[in-house]
């Protein structure tokens, strides 16, 4: 069976996307099979860092959520944003979102079946054998989220070192623990470098008595990027990609 690896925040701007898309690569490096599905539908983003802008995506969740295509075929293989950093078992597909903001107005006027995304996630685990199935979710708390949280044996919840962040992550926190999530995981992203990072994660864990699997610092290499790449992936040998992937280990345990 595929571990389902849910990956979210509370609010918007702690750079979820960018924590999955680099977990997911970095797993997928180690020689598995691994899918990201973008269901953050209102505000999409995790496309770009694989090289798509929103003309590409001629086929996208959407389609899947409108009976319009069965999901396998709105995956795209993205397997070469590993630049040849993975093994000859390493496979990486995306189930990106629409950024048409037709697509984006219906979602937001009509809603969709949320139960049928969880079929959907169900056969792109089956039709793609995968391994692990990332799923990028909307900041904060409404239907999907909580689905997503439900299905999920490993919640990773990012938060930055700010109060708003804390209350909020406190409430997902709960609400996780409610409904038995096996594996929790924090993780502290942007955090400014004249931090002591020791201190830090003791104080995380204290606050929420759950696991910090990492601290991400604040990063020039990163915003210079610019969400053309997978960090991780570029840049191998970075503190912040040693990082990922001691995070990595922690969600393949």
């Amino acid at each position: 069976m595929a571990k389902v690896v849910s990956i979210h925040s509370y609010r918007g701007g702690t750079g979820k996307s960018n924590t999955t898309a680099n977990l997911a690569a970095t797993v997928a490096r180690h020689g598995y099979r691994v899918a990201i599905v973008d269901t953050d539908i209102q505000s999409p983003g995790i496309h770009v860092l694989f090289g798509f802008d929103g003309e590409d995506i001629e086929r996208s969740l959407n389609d899947y959520l409108w009976g319009r295509r069965p999901i396998r075929e709105v995956a795209y293989d993205v397997t070469s944003a590993l630049l040849e950093r993975g093994t000859p078992n390493s496979k990486i597909f995306l189930v990106p979102s629409s950024v048409k903001a037709g697509e984006i107005a219906r979602v937001l006027r009509e809603g969709y079946d949320v139960g049928l995304l969880n079929d959907g996630f169900q056969e792109l685990v089956e039709d793609l054998e995968l391994d692990y199935l990332f799923i990028d979710t909307h900041p904060g708390l409404n239907e999907e989220t909580l689905l997503s949280i439900t299905i999920s044996d490993v919640l990773v919840l990012i938060l930055r070192p700010d109060q708003q962040d804390y209350q909020g992550t406190a409430v997902t926190v709960d609400v996780a623990r409610k409904l038995e999530v096996p594996k929790l995981l924090l993780v502290i992203n942007k955090a400014p470098t004249v931090f002591n990072f020791d201190q830090l994660r003791e104080k995380v864990q204290d606050t929420y008595d759950a696991q910090v699997a990492g601290v991400l610092p604040h990063s020039d290499e990163m915003m210079v990027l610019a969400s053309s790449g997978v960090f991780a992936i570029k840049y191998p040998d970075n503190s912040l990609t040693q990082t990922i992937e001691a995070i990595a280990q922690q969600i393949m345990r």
